[in-house]
C-alpha cells in the first residue's frame, strides 16, 4: 500500500479554485489545484476564516491597516482570519505557503498600495507576513515553487 502523500502546502483559497475573492470570484491557479487533488496541499481563505462576507468591498493595506474600499478599517478581521489560517496550516503540517499575488492578506513583496488605484508598494500581506514569521517558505502563482516548474521564491 502506497504511503499518503505529505501536505507540506497550504494555498490561498482564491488559487485552489474556490469562490472567495472580495468579489465573490477565484484566481484558479492549475498548478496549486493539482497539489489540492493530489492531496499534498491544503486550501484556506484567512478573510473568510475571519467571517468576512463573500462578497465584500475591496480592501488594501495603508499604513499598516487593512481598509476597505469605503474607509472601514478591518485589521482585526484579517489578523483574526491570519491567525486561525496560520494554525490550520501549522496543524496539518504545512512548511510552505502558494500565496495570491498583491493581497493585504497573501501578497509580499509587493502589494497594493492603499490608495485603491491598483499601483503597487514594498509590503507584505497580513497572513503572509505571519507565515513568513512562523518559518513558512512563501511562493506566489506568479513565482512557484521549483517542484512546480517554478524559479522559486521571489517578490510578487
Amino acid at each position: 500500500m502506497a504511503d499518503a502523500p505529505r501536505i507540506r502546502y497550504v494555498v490561498s483559497g482564491c488559487l485552489a479554485g474556490l469562490a472567495c475573492r472580495y468579489d465573490g470570484g477565484s484566481n484558479p491557479c492549475a498548478a496549486v489545484i493539482r497539489l489540492v487533488e493530489e492531496g499534498r496541499a491544503i486550501p484556506a481563505c484567512p478573510e473568510s476564516l475571519a467571517g468576512l462576507p463573500v462578497p465584500r468591498l475591496p480592501c488594501e493595506l495603508a499604513e499598516g491597516s487593512v481598509l476597505s474600499r469605503d474607509g472601514r478599517d478591518l485589521t482585526e478581521d484579517f489578523l483574526r482570519g491570519a491567525q486561525l489560517a496560520l494554525r490550520t496550516a501549522q496543524s496539518r503540517g504545512c512548511t510552505a505557503a502558494i500565496l495570491k499575488s498583491r493581497s493585504p492578506s497573501c501578497g509580499f513583496g509587493r502589494i497594493y498600495d492603499g490608495t485603491f488605484s491598483r499601483a503597487l508598494c514594498p509590503g507584505e500581506g497580513v497572513w503572509a507576513r505571519l507565515l513568513r514569521e512562523a518559518g513558512f517558505a512563501l511562493f506566489s502563482e506568479e513565482h512557484l515553487p521549483p517542484e512546480l516548474g517554478g524559479k522559486g521564491e521571489g517578490e510578487d
